[in-house]
C-alpha cells in the first residue's frame, strides 16, 4: 500500500512537472531537480532527433546525437541564457555535435581517398540507392534527398532548419549567434547551393 501511494505521489509530481514552461523547468534541473530534466527530455527528443536526421541521415547516429545532445545540454545548464529559447540553444548543441561529426567523416574519407586511388570522391557517391523508378515525383526526391546530402554541412544545417523543419528566421539567428538578416543571407546562399547540385541530377531545365 505503501509503494502504491509513493507512485502515484510520484505521477502526480511528474504530470505537474508536464504543464511546467521550459524555463521553469530548466530552473528546477539546475538546482537538482532531475524529474524537471526528464520531463525536457521527454518534451524535446523527438524534435532534435528529426533535427539530427536531417543533418546525418542515419538512424543509429541520429539516436546517438540525440543522447550525447541531452547529455550535454544537462552538464551545461549553468551557461543556458534564459533570454533564448530552451530548444534553440538544445538545437544549436545538435549543431555543434553535427559539425564536428561532418569535420571527422571528411577527415576520415579524405584519408581513405588518398589511400584507395582512382576511387570515386565521397560527396558526389553519396549512400543512396538509385532505384528505376517512372514516377518523376519520387525522381526529384530522391534527386534532392542526394543533392541536398552532397552539401557542405553550413549549407546542409540552413536547408534543413528553414525549409524542413520551417523555423523562423529568429530562432536560426539565436542557434548560430548571428543577425536575422545574416541568417536570412545563409539561407539564399544555402538555397542558391542546393540548386545547383540538383539542376544536373534532374536536367537544366528542371524545376524543383
Amino acid at each position: 500500500m505503501i509503494r502504491g501511494l509513493t507512485m502515484n505521489l510520484k505521477a502526480a509530481a511528474s504530470a505537474r512537472l508536464d504543464l511546467d514552461s521550459d524555463e521553469s523547468l530548466v530552473k528546477r534541473a539546475r538546482e537538482g531537480d532531475f524529474d524537471a530534466f526528464e520531463v525536457l527530455f521527454d518534451r524535446h527528443r523527438l524534435l532534435v532527433y528529426r533535427f539530427a536526421y536531417q543533418m546525418v541521415n542515419k538512424r543509429d547516429d541520429a539516436e546517438d546525437m540525440v543522447q550525447e545532445a541531452f547529455v550535454r545540454a544537462y552538464q551545461n545548464l549553468h551557461r543556458y541564457r534564459d533570454e533564448a529559447k530552451f530548444t534553440t540553444w538544445l538545437l544549436r548543441i545538435v549543431s555543434n555535435l553535427c559539425t564536428d561529426q561532418a569535420r571527422m567523416s571528411q577527415r576520415r574519407n579524405n584519408l581513405e581517398q588518398k589511400e584507395a586511388k582512382g576511387a570515386l570522391d565521397w560527396m558526389t557517391t553519396g549512400n543512396f540507392e538509385n532505384p528505376v523508378d517512372n514516377l518523376e515525383q519520387d525522381r526529384k526526391r530522391l534527386a534532392l534527398k542526394k543533392a541536398l546530402a552532397a552539401l557542405p554541412v553550413h549549407h546542409r544545417q540552413m536547408i534543413i532548419m528553414r525549409d524542413i523543419e520551417e523555423q523562423e528566421y529568429s530562432d536560426i539567428a539565436s542557434v548560430l549567434g548571428c543577425t536575422i538578416g545574416g541568417a536570412k543571407l545563409r539561407v539564399l546562399r544555402a538555397r542558391r547551393a542546393l540548386r545547383d547540385r540538383i539542376a544536373p541530377l534532374l536536367g537544366d531545365d528542371s524545376n524543383v
